[in-house]
This record gives C-alpha cells, sequence and structure tokens, in this order.
C-alpha cells in the first residue's frame, strides 16, 4: 500500500514535557461547523489506539484586549504550556474590522513554516497518479502581513513584506527538512523576475543557506511555470521540496491538494520556533454541520503529523494504516469521498483496522 502525505516528519524540536501519568499534553482547538465532529473523532481514534495523550480543549472564539480583536488569553498559555496543538476549522467572517484567527495563531506563536505534504492516496483514484510533493510556505510575511491602507477614496495600497531574517529562516528550515526525509533537492519558487526587489530578497536568502548544505541540490523556478508543470506532471517535483513566500505557497499547496483529491486528504502542520499548531485546512461546512456526514480524513493526517513531530511514531504508523486501509477498502467512506458512510461509520472502520 502506498504510504500517505504523513509519512513524512517535521524536523522541529518537540519540546512538550510528560505527564507523571506518561503522558503528553496536546491542546485541542475543535474550531467551528464540523470541527467539533471530526475533532471528536480524532479523539476516539487516539483513544482506541493508546496513544499516550491528554487533550486539554480550549476556545479561540476572538475577544477585545486594549482596543484590539485576539484570542483568549487562557488558550494562548495551553499552547505555550504544550507547545504543540491540533486544530478543526475556523470561521472567520468576511468584512472589515475581522481579523482571521487563523492568522492571529500564526502571528501569536511565531509559526514561520507551513509544511504541506500531497501524496496520492491508494484506494481513492484522482486524473493524477503518484503525486508526492512537499511544499514549505513562509507563514508571517509577504501579501498576508496585513498591510494595507486606502490612498485616495476608491484606491487601497496593499504592501507585500519580504525580509531577510524570515526569508533565511524558511529556507534553512526547508533544506533541513529536505535533509530529514532523504531528499537531495530545494527548489525556490518566486516570481523575481518582476518583484525584483522583494522576491529578489527571498530568492537572493535561499542561495545563501544553499551554501550550507552543499550535499542538496538547489533549483529556482517561476510560480507561473511551477504551476504549468505541477498540473502536467507532478511526478517531477517527487524528488525535492519546494519553499516558497507566503501567497504563492497558499495558491500552490491548494492546488496540489486537488492533485489527490482535495483539501478533505491532505495534512498541514504550522511550525514555529516554541510551539507548532497542527490543523485540517479544509473550510467549516457549516451545511452540513451537527449531521454525522463530516469526512475528518484531513484532520486525521495532520493528527498523525503531529504524533511524528511528538517522536510517537509507532502510534503514528498504526493510524496511519488503519486510515489507508479504510480509504483503500472503499466500504465506509463519507460522502465527499463518493462514499454514503457517516462520520461515526467512517470512524468506527478506522478503528476496527488499528492493529492490537
Amino acid at each position: 500500500m502506498s504510504p500517505s502525505a504523513t509519512t513524512t516528519p517535521v524536523t522541529q524540536t518537540f519540546k512538550g514535557q510528560m505527564n507523571d501519568n506518561g503522558h503528553y499534553t496536546v491542546t485541542m482547538v475543535p474550531g467551528d461547523g464540523i470541527g467539533p465532529e471530526i475533532s471528536a473523532s480524532v479523539k476516539r481514534i487516539f483513544a482506541a489506539a493508546n496513544v499516550p495523550i491528554d487533550w486539554e480543549e480550549v476556545d479561540v472564539t476572538p475577544t477585545l484586549k486594549d482596543g484590539k480583536t485576539t484570542i483568549p488569553e487562557a488558550t494562548v498559555e495551553s499552547v505555550r504550556r504544550s507547545t504543540v496543538a491540533l486544530k478543526g476549522p475556523l470561521a472567520t467572517p468576511i468584512g472589515k474590522g475581522h481579523v482571521s484567527l487563523n492568522l492571529t495563531l500564526r502571528r501569536t506563536f511565531h509559526l514561520y513554516a507551513n509544511v504541506r505534504p500531497c501524496r496520492s492516496i491508494e484506494g481513492y483514484k484522482t486524473a493524477y497518479d503518484n503525486v508526492d510533493t512537499v511544499l514549505i510556505r513562509e507563514n508571517t510575511e509577504g501579501e498576508y502581513s496585513g498591510i494595507e491602507h486606502e490612498v485616495v477614496d476608491g484606491v487601497v495600497q496593499s504592501i507585500k513584506l519580504i525580509t531577510k531574517d524570515a526569508s533565511e529562516r524558511v529556507a534553512r528550515y526547508a533544506f533541513s527538512y529536505a535533509e530529514s526525509i532523504g531528499r537531495n533537492k530545494v527548489t525556490a519558487v518566486h516570481k523575481a523576475n518582476i518583484m525584483k526587489m522583494a522576491d529578489g530578497l527571498f530568492l537572493q536568502a535561499c542561495r545563501e543557506v544553499a551554501k550550507d548544505f552543499p550535499h542538496i541540490q538547489f533549483e529556482e523556478i517561476l510560480m507561473d511555470t511551477a504551476c504549468l508543470h505541477i498540473v502536467s506532471d507532478p511526478t517531477q517535483f517527487a524528488d525535492t521540496v519546494m519553499v516558497m513566500p507566503n501567497l504563492y505557497g497558499d495558491i500552490l499547496s491548494d492546488l496540489c491538494a486537488g492533485l489527490i483529491g482535495g483539501l478533505g486528504l491532505t495534512p498541514s502542520g504550522n511550525i514555529g520556533e516554541d510551539a507548532s499548531i497542527f490543523e485540517a485546512v479544509h473550510g467549516t461546512a457549516p451545511d452540513i454541520a451537527g449531521q454525522d456526514k463530516a469526512n475528518p480524513t484531513a484532520l486525521l493526517l495532520s493528527a498523525i503529523m503531529m504524533l511524528r513531530h511528538m517522536h510517537l511514531e509507532e502510534h503514528a504508523r498504526n493510524i496511519e494504516q488503519a486510515v489507508l486501509k479504510t480509504i483503500a477498502e472503499g466500504k465506509h467512506l463519507t460522502a465527499d469521498l463518493g462514499g454514503r458512510a457517516t462520520n461515526t461509520e467512517y470512524t468506527d472502520a478506522v478503528i476496527k483496522n488499528l492493529t492490537a
């Protein structure tokens, strides 16, 4: 059976401490919409697999502090204590004055690198076979810095912020990550031909870091060219780790998710120096919330990434093979995967496929 995207480890050091009962505390953010349902599925499966984790469930409903929207201090303290969190999908209202909670979490915990592996899953056929991409997205700046203002009526300026320090940090992480998973190439994705100063600085930082990893090949590719090549033949990126500024990573990671069947099958990890947050990157699906129809696979795969980050490899392998076996069998798939099973039936099937 082909491995899933979660086979790749996370190289950032896990700093959590074992409790007196031999378990680790992990912060759980259930999220909105279907979030509580898929979070409950993960909890059930982890309990059945005897994973040594104590969940500390927290709320991220925004509060006002000094006139600014922020997440509750109790949530911040929980993540700081545990140094690791699993997060369901969060809803952010569209409109002026509403700040993205995902962006707030990234800023609060300095989650500088988003790791998004996309690998074909046996038993779920898509238009593409043997997809095996790894994208690392700079997570703190670029167009997502949130620096924008109205110049005059009807004219808005949004500033793309690129710094040498942030670029070097994510580039170094990408090379280290490639080294840890046995890939001998790192590819920087950019548009330095147009944004000569901003993307030029990012690209130069990658070139400088590459000198410290002479055993790893370094390549450069334009963003538009990368999109063309990935949808033409994604297998040509199976030997590399792609690293890129924020916006490009947002676009490319969802594009690659589409190659393997969508965000419902895609794990994601946000890596920081002091804490890391693993998450489902799909939406909250309010139209099916509370109806036992939600597919927990993406959150499960992200949770498996989290287990590997925590060095709980045996438990990660057990749950991973159970998820893959359930999908390959095709008997208990949720509607988004072409089946008719409920969330409960899918979760029960995964538990049944766990090894003793």
